[in-house]
């Protein structure tokens, strides 16, 4: 019996490891278009970024604003073709805490006593995106994927 189990098992983890590549590119798509769109957004009206972010209290608002968009739009095209993703979703796992710290306060003071107000917060969708690439990677359908195959065929 335990020997049945341990087979299926290995069999459901074989097949499970076969969509990791395609579940992370699916996340870099969708995610990568919403960062590129958010910061694109941002980008075609600089003054109401810097109007949020001063709102906020945050110190150089239009200058974090630059930064920001910049990031998003730039750093989202380059998650969608799996370029630089674990430094562009480092990245925007940082934008995100902000995000949460500076205008999610209630959310994240709730995180533990009201998950659902946690969880419903704009940021938490792209936190936990960007989480996953950061920790699992881009995946074999990315251009980082090409760029090691290649560099570790050179060695």
């Amino acid at each position: 019996m335990i020997a049945c189990l341990a087979k299926f098992n290995g069999r459901i983890a074989i097949f499970g490891d076969r969509l990791q590549s395609l579940l992370l590119l699916l996340v870099r798509l969708y995610w990568g278009w919403q960062f590129f769109i958010a910061g694109k957004g941002k980008l075609s009206d600089l003054s109401r970024p810097t109007q949020y972010f001063s709102s906020l209290g945050i110190p150089a608002p239009h200058l974090s604003a630059v930064v920001v968009s910049g990031t998003e739009c730039f750093g989202g095209l380059l998650l969608l073709l799996g370029l630089g993703s674990r430094f562009f979703s480092a990245i925007f796992i940082l934008e995100m805490i902000v995000a949460y710290v500076t205008s999610e306060q209630d959310a994240l003071r709730a995180i533990f006593s009201d998950s659902d107000k946690f969880v419903t917060a704009t940021p938490f969708l792209f936190l936990f995106a960007s989480a996953i690439i950061f920790i699992f990677g881009p995946g074999r359908y990315s251009l980082d994927a090409v760029i090691s195959k290649k560099s570790a065929s050179r060695r």
